[in-house]
């Protein structure tokens, strides 16, 4: 397993079952109310306005959340335990003995120390734990068992993402495509038995495609017109069962494509 990504997976994921759950309890306006000091959210802001510059081309993650650091959002957890975040992780006392490792190893000066196998090991149990938890919190708010594997993030080259916490499973991107254009997806997922997991890509004039990696693209065709356009993003576990007929889950990005010489 890749530790490093583990680790950016799971951090990842908390960060944005923290952006729902008080967005939900405190507003619009949560990053402000989290708990935090002012200088922390000057940081953060400070840290996006950086990358703003570096990618001037690119695509910036807008999210505040994103730019705080790993005991910022230990922090955010143990402050408003009580509730959403309990119900899903469990005891605090053993959520924060998990959090502190995975600090520990997220920390810059620990990537330059390559890890031991039991310290691997240990990052991806607790790792893997803590990601399992939150997609059998959400399986039960949806009500769905949690034997089936759940997507839990999905980002388009474009800067489109679609993440767990929202209610729906289509994301109308606003985007508007040409033919011969290239858009590039990156999926992450979680079985709740930790099982490895193929992803495919599909649209209605393309046959599904699997692969063992994360990482898929999209070449723009003429065949692909249309001013409702969909790419759909599947996982299928090795399971002979699935969720359904011949995947687990999937996640819509919709999209506009006109031909070459025109635009909206």
């Amino acid at each position: 397993m890749d530790v490093t990504q583990a680790l950016k997976d799971t951090e990842n994921s908390l960060r944005d079952f923290i952006a729902r759950v008080l967005l939900q309890k405190l507003g619009s306006d949560w990053v402000e109310k989290c708990g935090v000091a002012q200088e922390r959210v000057v940081k953060w802001q400070e840290r996006q306005d950086v990358e703003r510059k570096r990618q001037e081309t690119g695509v910036v993650e807008e999210r505040l959340i994103y730019y705080a650091d790993f005991y910022d959002l230990k922090a955010i957890l143990k402050k408003h335990w009580q509730g959403e975040f309990s119900t899903a992780l469990g005891d605090w006392k053993t959520m924060e003995v998990f959090l502190s490792e995975l600090e520990k190893y997220r920390d810059p000066d620990a990537h330059r120390r390559e890890l031991l196998p039991h310290q691997k090991d240990l990052i991806s149990g607790i790792a893997g734990e803590i990601r399992t938890r939150l997609i059998r919190y959400r399986n039960k708010m949806e009500t769905i068992d949690d034997c089936f594997p759940r997507i839990e993030c999905v980002r388009d080259s474009l800067g489109s993402i679609w993440t767990a916490e929202q209610p729906v499973s289509a994301l109308d991107t606003g985007i508007v495509l040409h033919p011969g254009d290239y858009v590039e997806f990156v999926a992450t997922a979680r079985d709740p038995e930790d099982l490895d997991l193929e992803y495919g890509i599909m649209t209605k004039v393309n046959s599904i495609q699997w692969q063992g990696s994360r990482y898929l693209s999209l070449k723009i065709d003429q065949e692909h017109i249309s001013i409702d356009f969909n790419v759909y993003i599947a996982i299928k576990s090795a399971r002979v069962y699935h969720a359904y007929a011949y995947y687990d889950h999937v996640i819509t990005f919709r999209y506009k494509v006109l031909p070459s010489n025109k635009t909206l």
